[in-house]
């Protein structure tokens, strides 16, 4: 049975697949070859790979080389005896640890959702009996029953099709539902134009139908897609990436260190206890004890931030990831689009009507209809009137909350007609309807039949070609009739057509009084009155937000599973490709055929060059993300689909819609919008590189203070002198001044010009060469400073503890000095404002208090071996801090200088 599950069904007439299927198309399965199926098949849910317990991933939230140091940390402090200090490292890591754990806590609940999305009721035929039973139960070779607002429970080959018409937008993308029929369709169609057959988890939006289970559970099509969200690896961050280099750098460099200087000290003849201590005072100098808590708070206070502008971040890292990110490929339909058909062009008696407004809001006008109405009234008021009439859709919660049953294309229809001013109400009651002849697939064509006065009235509506076909004349600007112009029409239908339109015809006809009537009656001498083109049309914020983001440096390639004129047409709104662009060589827009014939080295080397993608599979959106990944390229994917999630999980970022995205969808991303607006992604993006370049700042403000002190202790090594600084005083200036000073950057406002700058390269490293420059500087000066103030003191017969306290003093307050030149690699503080981001001086004087105590309060003396100052030391202390940020500040100007050079 499982050879039979691969087969292109879509490619085989009905009758060839019941036999196949060993079924019946009446009578359906009898119960033992349903019990036989579902024991060898199981039950009809997604089955995807065990997921991580709960405390397997709280472990793995230690597995990380930031964490390693604090534990080393954690480790020393231990060792040395200083529990409280050893503590305060630990309830640090573990804070940590619990914060990653609860924002990922729900990072693999994708397959959950696509299960769920399974477990619908479905009506059966069984041994010649119609029942209801649970989805799950369904076996290959059911006959199932569809009818309108049924979710499809498995993949099914339609048998028989009446006016059947399926919502699949979250499987393929296709922005309106799609007409099925029992015709076998080419071996080759592409998921969205499999006609006859209809796909778990999709919607019947209309009609019925009957169709025969040819899979279930993993082997459909959502099931495929499940695999490949299983498949798809979760990547890390350029964040993380980077994080975890440098990191690694660094543990080798401390171990190196304090190493190097142990050895050195015993070869020297000094005790080597006396320089396992100094080692050790060394590492834990070194180890930026705040920087995991420092990337864990800044990352919580995007994400805080993020939440104000309607997006959720789901995963820490992901707010910064935005920051970096150097393409974005979205879905179009919902994303891009309002999901919404709108009306934008009518043809009636030679005239073009441009209709304003979108989506099924009545705001909005046909232009050219108040200024010329006693020509234009009578023709163009019959096509309206026609597609009013002609229509089984219905809109309720107008005009605030739009809520659409039945047709997209229909309810479009609706509101045309009442931008003109037709009520739908008065409509129905001036001409109700008495008959009607409902959509087939082959007459494509539907007609209605409504009392007006005296009157028969019949309208159509349908495609061009099988309208104007029963049509014998059309209406003029005054109502009368003149010959058919066919080769107009049609010639007006392809102008509508290349902007991606959907277009229908309209016509009319009276006809005599009748207890029924037969298409005979409408297969001739109709009225032609109009065509009306609609699209599902693009937000304007969605417009304004792909402009900002090319301005910022980052490519925008739509994909989408529409058809090629429609997405190129959406693309040309957008900007992403030329307004008077059409399809061919000139404008790149490739379709999910030319993809599935390129190699991935193919696709590789042709992805970036490609704005549009229409016609794609969930198999392709991935293989074009990881074509671009394979580039170099940090990539964003929006999605709202069940199509959508295999990408989005592949994505550096997957960024889902919150409220029309489907489950599958939210649990695959890192991100969710909590209003569907792409403008959304602007403001994340934004906020993304104020996270990063905040971060970047306290790197660049906290490693200083590690080197500064670890060049302390290895002079002092090196000249065989006491240590100026103990283990503890150390762990004191790291985690205070990490907490009352560095904190206080992740509060910067962004700076003016961060969103004109390029994208960084994924490859860049966290600190370039200026930062590393200035962090050399700083360093250099805490050592002349903290080392000389020392020696000073004990030259001048001071005891060592008050010589380590100026030290100390001397680390905490140059680097509080040091905050404000850090608040801008090349601005100055005093341009910026010194209250733009008040917590910097709030934080400059809450850390100054705790000098004081740490200075003069005997507890603290006795805790930290640190003895009371005079004015005299104050003034020496307070003097290192003015020079150095004297000196980095001329550093700054100088920068400037060369830029404005440069410039």
């Amino acid at each position: 049975m499982e050879t039979l599950l691969d087969r292109h069904w879509h490619r085989l007439q009905a009758e060839k697949v019941i036999e196949l299927m060993g079924s019946h198309g009446e009578k359906g399965l009898d119960q033992f070859q349903s019990d036989k199926r579902f024991q060898h098949f199981g039950e009809n849910l997604i089955v995807g790979k065990k997921p991580r317990s709960g405390f397997e991933r709280f472990l793995l939230q230690f597995h990380q080389p930031l964490v390693y140091i604090l534990l080393s940390a954690g480790g020393v402090t231990a060792v040395l005896g200083e529990w409280v200090d050893a503590g305060v490292i630990l309830a640090v890591v573990v804070v940590n640890s619990l914060i990653g754990f609860l924002q990922e806590a729900k990072a693999e609940k994708a397959l959950s959702s696509l299960t769920s999305a399974m477990r619908v009721q479905a009506t059966v035929v069984r041994a010649g009996e119609t029942i209801v039973l649970d989805a799950a139960a369904l076996v290959p070779g059911d006959i199932v029953l569809l009818r309108s607002g049924d979710k499809v429970p498995a993949d099914v080959r339609i048998l028989l099709g009446k006016e059947l018409r399926i919502d699949e937008s979250t499987l393929t993308g296709e922005s309106v539902p799609v007409e099925k029929n029992a015709v076998a369709v080419d071996r080759d169609a592409v998921l969205a134009e499999r006609s006859c057959m209809g796909y778990a988890g999709t919607l019947v939006s209309y009609g019925q139908g009957t169709g025969v289970v040819v899979a279930t559970g993993n082997k459909t099509e959502i099931g495929r897609i499940s695999g490949l969200i299983d498949s798809a690896k979760s990547l890390e961050t350029p964040l993380t990436r980077q994080i975890t280099k440098f990191s690694h750098i660094l543990l080798i460099a401390i171990l190196i260190l304090a190493s190097a200087s142990f050895i050195f000290g015993v070869l020297q003849g000094e005790p080597a206890s006396e320089m396992f201590m100094a080692a050790v005072a060394l590492a834990v100098g070194a180890i930026p004890e705040g920087l995991p808590a420092a990337v864990t708070i800044i990352l919580a206070l995007g994400v805080s931030r993020m939440a104000g502008r309607k997006a959720i971040i789901r995963k820490l890292p992901a707010v910064e990831t935005l920051g970096g990110t150097t393409v974005i490929c979205s879905d179009k339909t919902g994303t891009l689009t309002k999901n919404q058909m709108t009306v934008q062009q009518i043809y009636s008696a030679g005239i073009v009507y441009n209709v304003s407004g979108t989506g099924y809001s009545l705001e909005g006008n046909i232009a050219g209809a108040e200024d010329d109405a006693d020509a234009s009234s009578k023709s163009l008021a019959a096509c309206l009137r026609a597609g009013m009439l002609c229509n089984d859709a219905r809109i309720s919660g107008m005009p605030d909350s739009p809520v659409v049953e039945g047709d997209p294309t229909e309810a479009a229809l609706l509101v045309s007609a009442a931008k003109y001013g037709l009520n739908l109400a008065e409509e129905n009651a001036d001409s109700p309807r008495i008959d009607e002849l409902p959509f087939e697939s082959d007459l494509q064509y539907m007609v209605t039949f409504h009392q007006a006065g005296g009157e028969i009235v019949a309208y159509m509506k349908g495609s061009v070609e099988r309208v104007v076909a029963c049509c014998e004349d059309m209406m003029v600007a005054d109502g009368n009739t003149a010959p058919l112009d066919a080769d107009e029409i049609m010639s007006r239908q392809d102008q509508l057509a290349s902007r991606g339109l959907r277009v229908l015809a309209f016509a009319v006809k009276t006809l005599p009084k009748s207890d029924a009537y037969a298409q005979s009656d409408v297969q001739d001498r109709m009225t032609f009155v109009g065509l009306q083109g609609m699209i599902d049309p693009p937000r304007e914020e969605a417009r304004i937000a792909v402009e900002a983001c090319q301005q910022a440096g980052i490519s925008v390639k739509m994909i989408t599973g529409d058809h090629a004129v429609t997405a190129q047409a959406i693309g040309s709104k957008l900007g992403l490709v030329g307004n008077n662009c059409t399809l061919g060589a000139d404008c790149p827009v490739m379709t999910g055929w030319e993809i599935e014939e390129l190699t991935d080295e193919e696709l590789i080397g042709r992805v970036d060059e490609i704005p549009v993608f229409a016609r794609v599979s969930p198999h392709q959106k991935l293989r074009l993300v990881m074509a671009l990944q394979a580039r170099g390229e940090v990539c964003a994917m929006t999605g709202d689909g069940v199509n959508d999630a295999p990408a989005l999980k592949q994505a550096d970022i997957g960024i889902a819609m919150g409220v029309n995205g489907t489950e599958a969808a939210k649990e695959a991303a890192d991100m969710v919008l909590t209003d569907d607006n792409f403008s959304t992604i602007e403001a994340a993006v934004e906020e993304g590189r104020c996270v990063f370049s905040n971060l970047v700042k306290f790197i660049a403000w906290t490693l200083p203070t590690n080197a500064g002190e670890g060049l302390v202790i290895l002079t002092a090594i090196l000249f065989g002198v006491t240590l100026p600084i103990l283990p503890v005083q150390i762990l004191w200036i790291n985690m205070t001044t990490a907490l009352c000073l560095g904190m206080m950057l992740a509060f910067e406002p962004m700076e003016p010009g961060l969103m004109d700058r390029k994208p960084r390269r994924p490859d860049q490293p966290i600190l370039g060469g200026l930062i590393i420059k200035r962090i050399a500087m700083v360093s250099l000066i805490l050592l002349v400073a903290a080392f000389g103030l020392y020696e000073w003191e004990i030259q001048t017969g001071a005891d060592i503890a008050k010589a380590r306290t100026m030290a100390v003093n001397v680390f905490v307050v140059v680097e509080a000095f040091y905050l404000f030149n850090s608040r801008s690699f090349e601005r100055s503080p005093f341009a910026l404002g010194i209250m733009s981001n008040p917590l910097v001086p709030i934080g400059f004087v809450a850390m100054m208090i705790l000098q004081l105590l740490y200075t003069y309060v005997p507890v603290m003396n006795a805790l930290f071996s640190s003895a009371p100052l005079d004015v005299l030391d104050w003034a020496k202390i307070l003097t290192c801090g003015f020079v150095a940020f004297a000196v980095i500040e001329l550093d700054k100007k100088r920068v400037r200088g060369r830029k404005a050079q440069d410039n």
